[in-house]
This record gives structure tokens, sequence and C-alpha cells, in this order.
């Protein structure tokens, strides 16, 4: 029976070091793709990024492995459980009846608070709070990332109000903005996920993955725009625009509207895209006796073996991580959320940090949209680098995964 037991600790040991090795050479490849497709190699400064990569491991460490982690996050989430509890009076009153007793409708259960959240953002935005809380980050941000203060405040900006929202906050920056910083903006807008649905991706996954998602891909659209777009500032001035003068009614009438069209628009996209995953399965399953899914998962299947996830789940993790980049992040989480697989927790930390970013083939159209909305000009620029957008918030998502994996 010892003997058993040794063999068993050794076989665990191994495992762990070629999970620990496959996750260093996954971070290397990252960092090396990054560089690859760098436009001018020149210009990338060195130490901003280790200084971030070190912040992003210790951090992660905090927020995994500690204790005093274990608090901050479970203070964040009773934070969220309580919005969530709040937006369900809200929920009840008006859809109360409509749901069998015991059943957990995903429109009414996760999309719903949405509405109730976004109203409580556009309170702490309308008293002053919020702007200066991002102002203030951004500038702290600015003189870790070695990136100019506009591009800080966009980063922790986008984390809060979303990627199409946060643009609206510097319209009239808009203009004078160079090629180079909308890009490294719109990297930061798609890595990074809307505050207001936050409480629902807690619905569907820990809370703790969640919320080390959102510190690391902070840090990680920093570090993979300036590898991939590096540039010098000439002129660094951070001046936002206030939102336009409202009363309070009327500017909460406005959030909440807001808040219901983005739950909408969730449910919508929701239903085409899982639909069409279900006709394109059948289709190919049919054909090849394999759904889209699984083919899929093979075809990633690479890519999550090199963030440290075993083998034996890489192809069931793989098509996950091409359902979020396909689809959307809600339509992954959803499936991950069934339970139906069997992965270990590393696994599953993995995972769930890749799912947590907008990085997927729609946020290309709804940037671009936005900006063309605020000026055409510069939403043509936008439109012009999605891919190369795309491509860079995906390997932020990868980037937080592998570390994820690094560290848990």
């Amino acid at each position: 029976m010892p003997i058993y037991l040794a063999q068993k600790k050794l076989n665990r040991n191994r495992s762990d070091c070629l999970h620990f090795l496959m996750g260093i050479i996954g971070l290397g490849l990252v960092l090396a793709l990054s560089f690859l497709i760098s436009n001018d190699r020149k210009k990338i400064r060195f130490t901003p990024l280790l200084i971030m990569l070190v912040l992003q491991f210790l951090l992660g460490f905090i927020l995994l492995r500690t204790s005093v982690g274990t608090k901050i996050v479970g203070s964040l989430a009773s934070v969220f459980d309580a919005l969530l509890s709040f937006a369900g009076s809200g929920v009840d009153f008006v859809f109360g009846g409509i749901a069998n007793k015991g059943s957990f409708p995903f429109f009414l259960n996760v999309l719903m608070p949405i509405v109730f959240i976004s109203a409580i953002i556009g309170i702490l935005r309308y008293i002053k709070i919020l702007p200066l809380f991002m102002k203030g980050v951004g500038l702290a941000l600015s003189k870790i990332n070695g990136m100019g203060k506009l591009e800080s405040y966009n980063g922790i900006a986008s984390a809060i109000l979303g990627q199409s929202e946060v643009f609206i906050s510097i319209k009239k920056e808009l203009p004078t903005l160079s090629e180079q910083r909308l890009t490294t903006m719109s990297i930061s807008a798609m890595s990074t996920v809307s505050m207001s649905i936050v409480g629902s991706y807690m619905a569907l996954i820990q809370p703790r993955y969640v919320i080390t998602a959102l510190v690391l891909n902070l840090f990680g659209g920093f570090i993979i725009a300036s590898i991939v777009n590096p540039y010098q500032l000439e002129n660094d001035e951070l001046v936002i625009e206030e939102d336009k003068e409202q009363t309070f009614f009327q500017m909460l009438g406005e959030y909440i509207l807001d808040g219901f069209h983005v739950a909408v628009t969730v449910a919508a996209m929701l239903i085409g895209f899982v639909a069409l995953i279900a006709m394109i399965n059948f289709i190919f399953a049919k054909i090849t006796g394999l759904t889209f899914q699984e083919i899929l998962g093979y075809v990633f299947a690479p890519l999550a073996f090199i963030t440290g996830i075993p083998w034996k789940e890489a192809v069931d993790a793989g098509s996950l991580m091409a359902t979020k980049l396909v689809t959307n992040e809600f339509v992954a989480m959803t499936e991950l959320a069934k339970g139906n697989w069997h992965f270990s927790p590393r696994t599953t930390a993995i995972v769930s940090v890749f799912l947590v970013s907008f990085a997927n083939f729609s946020s290309i159209g709804i940037i671009s949209g936005a900006m063309k909305g605020l000026n055409e000009e510069k939403g043509n620029l936008v439109a012009k680098h999605g891919l190369k957008i795309l491509l860079s918030a995906s390997l932020v998502s990868f980037l937080s995964a592998i570390i994820t994996g690094l560290i848990f």
C-alpha cells in the first residue's frame, strides 16, 4: 500500500511538472507571437512589460491562492449576490409566475439583472464617484504600464462601462487620436468585460474566476498592446468629457433602458447563435459523425494544452474556447455551466478565466459600429484593423488562462 501511494504521488508530481512546463512554453509562445505581429519591434519597452507580468502573477496568486484573496473575492461576490437579489425583486414583480417553480430561466435570472446593475452604474456616474475612480486608477496605471494616460483610463473604463460605451466617454478626443492609439484602446476594450454583466457571469461560473480574469485581462491588455502596437506619445493629456446635463430621473431612465437593451440584445444573440450551433452540429454529425464543436475541440486542443490543461481534457476545453471565439462568452459559459464536462479544478479555472472577455468575432462589429456612430473616419480605421485587434485580444485571454494555470 505505501508503495502504491508513493507511486501515485510521484505520478501526480510528474503531471504537475508537465502542466507547469507547458504553461511556461505557452507563455513564451503567446509573447513570441505578439512580438512576431508587432508593428514596430524597436519601440517595444521591456521594463514596463516585465513589471506588468510580475503584477499579473502576484495579483493572480493573491486572488487564487491566499486567504486574503479568498476574503476579497468573497466580499465582492457577496456584493454582487446582494445586487442580484435586489434585481430579483424587480424581475419577480414583472415576471412572477411565468417560470415554473424551481426552474432557472436564463433570461430572467441571468440577463434581467443587467437592468438593475446598469442603473447602479448610472447613479455612481451621476454622483461623480465612478468618473473620479476611473480617472484616478487610469492615472496610476499610466505610471506602471508606460502608456498614455488616456490609454490607461480607457483600460479601466472599458472594464466598467463596456467595449462600446467606453468610447462615448472620450468622443471629444476621438478626432485627434492617431490610428495607433485607437488600435491600442480597441484591444483594451475587447479584452475586458462590462461591469453591468459581471453579476450574470457569476451566476454561471465561480466568482473568483470572474474577478481573477478581470484583473489579469486589464494588465494583459496593456502587455499585448504594448508589444503588438508600440508607439511614442507626443501629447498625453487626459481630458474626459462629462456626461450631458440631465436631471437624476432622466439619467436613471436612460441607464435602465440601456441595461434592458443590453439584456435583450444578448438574449437575441444567444437565441441566434445557440440555434445556429445546434443546426451546424446536426449537419456535421450527419456528414462526419462528429459535431462542429467536437471538430473545433480537436483544432483548439493544442492551444488548450499549452495553457496547462492535460491532454485528456484538452479537446473538450478547446471546444469551449472555440465556441467563445466563434460565438460569444455567454454561449460558452452556458455550456460550461451545464456540468456535462468532467474537468479537474485546474482545467475549470483555466477555461473559466479564458471565457471572461469580449474577444470574439462579433465584437469587431460592435466596436467598429460604436466608433462609427461617434466618428465615421475613426470607425473605419478600427474596422480596418479588426482581425488584428481580435487576435491581440485573444492572446490576452490565452495569457490570462496560462498565468491562471501556472499559479493555480
